[in-house]
């Protein structure tokens, strides 16, 4: 919500007067030095959208105010030009009506088009989440990186490496829709207040490693675009695409990573395919590329990379894991359920390769039993049993 600030105003009252913390306030508006407002400046309100109001006979600005639950002056505000002791019936006055529910609910068969829109709207209303683009898929489409926190540990998670995998990105957005519906309400979470981790945490969150993918298994081959013929040559010309994992190009984006992929190519197919072709070389595909050039330019604590599916956590590489990792993965087990597994018969993915270059935790969570892709009705128990781990990569 967007307001103009007056004389006298100063953020510290903004902040009371809208119940919102001064923090958000502060990161909502990141080219503003809100403790200096100046008159006329536009100033952004996390937490809430305006809604039109129309004046009826015997309203004042106390009853809508007292009707709504709102302080007078947060109505004049908005109302700048408007006379609060000559109101008329029909006028049209502008209300700030603040979130208290989630946004994101459209989760199913969840394109690439639908994490725009949600994130889009996301944005309108938590300016605080910043976005920034970090590359691009085969086909074009932007891979984005959403940053949210004010803290100076910086802590990364990803979803859709996999195509038929993609529940992982609702999961994803859902976990951030109600963390900022929690900070700007302040609210808790399983019992916790959220405000202390956004002070000391940056989440650093891809929500949709690979779109293309993505859209191939919800959408069918024309989402493929001048790929379609190609996509449906390594498909054996079957249109059911509900068995690919790779990007558009047949090139399983995590089998990608220069960890022991010479290891993984050996064993693997050796030309494109619906999953499991590492590529000719590490590190050829845009997707890829993106995510490692994003951990390159960051200083992340750990990363977790969410996969569907066995309710299982994969923490090591080779010994290369620190081991402050053992204490992270039991507290995941703990508020999950999951079942931690040191070290796999597989090398080549994102977290291999972030555990050997850093020498940081890594881990790969495989959400959700069955077989990929999970049906959405699995989606309720899958999230709940995933938030414990991103509430815990918040507070750890």
């Amino acid at each position: 919500m967007q307001i103009t600030v007056r004389a006298g105003d100063t953020s510290w009252y903004y902040s009371q007067l809208f119940q919102v913390p001064l923090i958000l306030i502060e990161t909502s508006n990141p080219d503003i030095n809100v403790a200096s407002l100046t008159i006329g400046q536009s100033l952004e309100i996390p937490g809430f959208i305006i809604n039109e109001y129309n004046v009826q006979p015997g309203d004042s600005y106390w009853s809508i105010a007292s009707r709504y639950q709102l302080p007078i002056d947060s109505i004049e505000i908005l109302n700048p030009n408007v006379n609060p002791q000559n109101l008329q019936p029909g006028q049209t006055l502008l209300i700030p009506v603040k979130i208290q529910d989630l946004l994101v609910n459209d989760i199913d068969q969840y394109t690439y088009e639908k994490f725009i829109q949600d994130l889009i709207l996301l944005q309108q209303v938590y300016p605080f989440i910043q976005q920034r683009y970090i590359g691009n898929s085969v086909l074009g489409k932007d891979i984005i990186e959403l940053q949210i926190g004010a803290g100076s540990k910086q802590v990364h998670m990803n979803g859709s490496f996999h195509a038929n995998e993609w529940i992982t990105t609702p999961v994803l957005m859902k976990f951030i829709n109600e963390y900022v519906l929690a900070l700007t309400n302040g609210t808790a979470i399983r019992g916790l207040p959220m405000l202390p981790f956004y002070q000391q945490t940056q989440l650093s969150i891809v929500p949709m490693v690979n779109p293309d993918g993505v859209d191939l298994v919800v959408l069918g081959a024309d989402a493929a675009g001048e790929f379609r013929e190609s996509v449906l040559e390594i498909n054996n010309q079957n249109t059911d695409f509900s068995d690919w994992k790779a990007n558009i190009r047949g090139v399983d984006l995590n089998n990608q990573y220069p960890a022991l992929w010479d290891v993984e190519a050996e064993r693997k197919p050796t030309s494109p395919q619906p999953r499991d072709f590492p590529g000719y070389a590490p590190l050829t595909e845009p997707e890829a590329i993106a995510i490692a050039e994003l951990t390159r330019d960051r200083d992340f604590s750990r990363i977790n990379a969410l996969h569907t599916q066995g309710e299982v956590i994969f923490w090591g590489f080779e010994g290369l894991e620190p081991p402050e990792s053992l204490t992270i993965v039991t507290e995941f087990e703990r508020v999950s359920g999951y079942i931690p597994i040191q070290y796999v018969d597989s090398y080549a993915g994102y977290k291999d390769w972030f555990i050997q270059e850093y020498r940081r935790p890594g881990f790969t969570l495989e959400l959700g039993q069955g077989t990929n892709p999970l049906p959405i009705s699995q989606f309720d128990e899958i999230y709940e049993e995933t938030l414990g781990i991103l509430i815990a990569n918040l507070y750890l």
